[in-house]
Formats: C-alpha cells, sequence, structure tokens
C-alpha cells in the first residue's frame, strides 16, 4: 500500500494529504477575513504555496482548482489575483461555483491538487 502522509491535522480535516505522488489540499479559506475577495485570494494563495512547499512541490504542479466565491461577481476581481499568482505555462484544470459558504465573513474559497514531482 502506498505511503499516506497528513499535514496540519485539525479536528475535523488535515490541510494537505499526500498520496500516490499527488497531493491534495482541503478547502482554504483567508484568515483575515475583514478584507476585500482581492486580499482574500492573494491569503489563501500564499497558503496554498506554503503548503505545497511542504509537501515537496508547487503551484507548476497543479492538476485541478476548485474555488468558490460567495458572489459570482467577484470573479473578475479574483482572476486578476488568480493571473497574476498561477503558473501560465502549467495551467490546472479549475472550476469557479458562486456558493454559501459555512462563514459569511469569507468572500472565498480554494481547494487544489498537484502532482508532486518524480
Amino acid at each position: 500500500m502506498t505511503k499516506i502522509v497528513r499535514h496540519g491535522a485539525k479536528k475535523i480535516l488535515c490541510k494537505a494529504v499526500e498520496h500516490g505522488g499527488t497531493v491534495y489540499l482541503s478547502g482554504l479559506t483567508a484568515e483575515d477575513r475583514s478584507t476585500g475577495v482581492r486580499e482574500q485570494t492573494a491569503e489563501i494563495l500564499a497558503t496554498v504555496d506554503s503548503l505545497l512547499a511542504a509537501c515537496g512541490t508547487n503551484k507548476s504542479s497543479l492538476l485541478s482548482a476548485t474555488i468558490w466565491l460567495t458572489d459570482i461577481r467577484n470573479r473578475a476581481a479574483m482572476n486578476e489575483v488568480w493571473t497574476a499568482w498561477v503558473d501560465a505555462e502549467n495551467l490546472p484544470a479549475r472550476a469557479c461555483i458562486e456558493a454559501r459558504l459555512a462563514d459569511p465573513e469569507c468572500l472565498i474559497e480554494i481547494q487544489v491538487t498537484a502532482a508532486k514531482p518524480e
């Protein structure tokens, strides 16, 4: 059986799980929820960078991303930050969905899956 490595275990989830050369991140939200969607997006993407690095990979190895916005009208503002951050040569499959999030101060949640380099 392939080893499973868990990072950042909390009461109900792990922030990252590695298995079989793939890294799965949980849905991430910003800690500072007093800011707008651009700032929350930037904070989340910085966390993605940190978690992927801890797992031995990076954003150039993203396979997929799911983004939940509380208001789809914020998509353009979020995309400005996303486009500046993402590796344009290695874009992941991506979905962007409007949804009500558990905390009304969260404007965005992002979940990604990445490959680990061989």
